[in-house]
């Protein structure tokens, strides 16, 4: 029999080739279960959960480890979701995606710093309590009826070693960086991260850091929104200091500075040459 002078196995075939919605339903019911082209859909969709969260980032400098966030209300009767986290005195993360996602992982972190502390009466290096992040994050891609966690982290702390900035991806990847941002128009941000990257290492003062970060920031807020007190919080850790987290009314100095500058015309290196580039 023939549909529109088609073969019925000739009209299928070419549905399953040419119909990307159902030929990926195919292939996404499960984690462990890949594709013919190599992918796992389930982590895929919990990268895009990422993607979807309120923008962050993170630099390090010298001496140290800065994270900033965006923080959504979801209405005007409600408090801002707080994106920052502290693990222990020597770290913490800010997060993009699901919020319960990360309240798991945070106490899994938690519990491994403290678990180091009793056992060896110091605190876990970095490298370290990500690596034990990525493997927990790993089992959950390996086992049938198991999910990805939804949610990314940025992870700053200060061991011995100096001041780090890791990346935790939901596909349990991690990434030491010298800055990342990740979250809904992050691009923007990683425009200006790229573009400065290099003045980052040498940078000393704290103040200075988390300046480069909120403007950062800054570019990632739609046209008609502005950095506020309600809507920014700030982390930060370093040699000579604990992991401490900004929010609402003690961020409002670093607003200031950063406002400032904007109104002066003066608010970032290389602006002037930025303002010839969009002309």
């Amino acid at each position: 029999r023939r549909v529109r002078g088609q073969t019925f196995q000739h009209y299928f075939k070419q549905i399953n080739l040419s119909s990307g919605a159902m030929y990926r339903n195919q292939y996404d019911n499960d984690v462990s279960v890949w594709s013919p082209q190599g992918r796992i859909h389930q982590i895929e969709y919990a990268m895009e959960a990422v993607k979807q969260g309120a923008a962050t980032l993170g630099i390090k400098g010298k001496n140290y480890a800065v994270v900033v966030a965006l923080k959504r209300a979801s209405s005007d009767l409600s408090s801002h979701q707080k994106k920052i986290i502290p693990i222990d005195e020597h770290a913490g993360i800010s997060i993009a995606g699901l919020t319960s996602d990360a309240r798991i992982l945070s106490r899994f972190m938690r519990t491994e710093c403290l678990n180091h502390r009793y056992v060896y009466g110091s605190p876990l290096s970095i490298s370290r309590l990500v690596s034990s992040v990525g493997d927990k994050a790993q089992t959950g891609t390996q086992i049938m009826g198991r999910r990805p966690y939804g949610v990314g982290l940025m992870v700053a702390g200060c061991d011995e070693t100096g001041p780090h900035i890791y990346y935790i991806c939901p596909s349990s990847n991690f990434y030491e960086c010298k800055c990342m941002a990740i979250g809904s128009r992050s691009q923007s941000a990683r425009t200006y991260l790229e573009r400065h990257k290099d003045e980052f290492k040498n940078v000393e003062d704290l103040n200075e850091l988390v300046a480069h970060a909120l403007r950062a920031l800054r570019d990632c807020l739609p046209n008609d929104s502005e950095l506020t007190t309600k809507n920014v919080s700030v982390g930060y850790v370093g040699r000579d200091c604990t992991f401490t987290v900004k929010d609402d009314d003690e961020v409002a100095d670093y607003l200031k500075s950063i406002e400032e500058e904007k109104a002066s015309g003066g608010a970032a290196p290389d602006a002037g040459e930025e303002a010839m580039e969009t002309q």
